[in-house]
């Protein structure tokens, strides 16, 4: 695959609670420097990077509901227009995942899509996180199920803090979201070839802290 091909499909991502402002100005420089589909943030730094990506074909990413889920879903979707006030073009939002271990899908259901509803009402792409290292098999269909119904845009691994993505998980994960739902592998992607093996998995955007790294530059 080319490299601007490669780099095109990739989240450019800092999520670590310790990162500072002047990581976040040398993650968006490398965006543009680089042509990554995007650059996913943590809320505090959105506006940053909105400002640094202006005029650029580049997306302002941040996340919702992160890392664990758990939010009240009006609150995760007060962070949907807030980020939307602050720059986002999309939006990486978690589903409740405590609510899915407890079987009470009415709830999973509802979460999603609200969120789905008021992230695409703003003009924001939406990704739906399902973190599927806590989930068996049964749950994971069960979310990929739910998630497509609901129209969001993207089915997401992982947020890379509880596990990352596998090959296996995202056949998987490709095969249940039919033509419409697209598929994010996140977590543990460091290396180009294993880029290459998602990918061809059916991955059709990949979130990675190390895209500079994985492009060989």
């Amino acid at each position: 695959m080319e490299q601007m091909d490669l780099a095109a499909r990739i989240d450019h991502t800092l999520l670590k609670p310790e990162a500072t402002e002047r990581d976040i100005v040398k993650l968006c420089h490398e965006a543009v420097k680089h042509g990554f589909a995007s650059v996913c943030v943590n809320p505090t730094y959105l506006g940053t990077a909105a400002r640094l990506l202006h005029g650029t074909n580049i997306l302002p990413t941040t996340v919702v509901g992160f890392p664990l889920g758990g939010a009240i879903t009006e609150i995760k979707l007060q962070e949907i227009l807030v980020a939307k006030a602050h720059g986002a073009r999309e939006v990486d939002v978690v589903m409740n995942i405590g609510r899915a271990k407890s079987a009470d899908w009415t709830t999973v259901r509802r979460d999603i899509e609200a969120m789905v509803q008021t992230a695409q009402g703003c003009g924001l792409k939406i990704k739906v996180i399902i973190e599927a290292s806590l989930l068996n098999e049964r749950e994971k269909q069960k979310a990929a199920d739910i998630i497509r119904e609901s129209g969001a845009d993207y089915i997401k691994t992982s947020t890379g803090f509880f596990g990352g993505a596998t090959v296996e998980d995202i056949k998987k994960l490709k095969q249940w979201s039919g033509p419409e739902l697209k598929v994010k592998a996140s977590g543990g992607i460091k290396t180009r070839e294993f880029v290459l093996e998602l990918i061809s998995a059916g991955a059709d955007r990949i979130g990675t802290s190390s895209g500079v790294m994985i492009l060989g530059i």
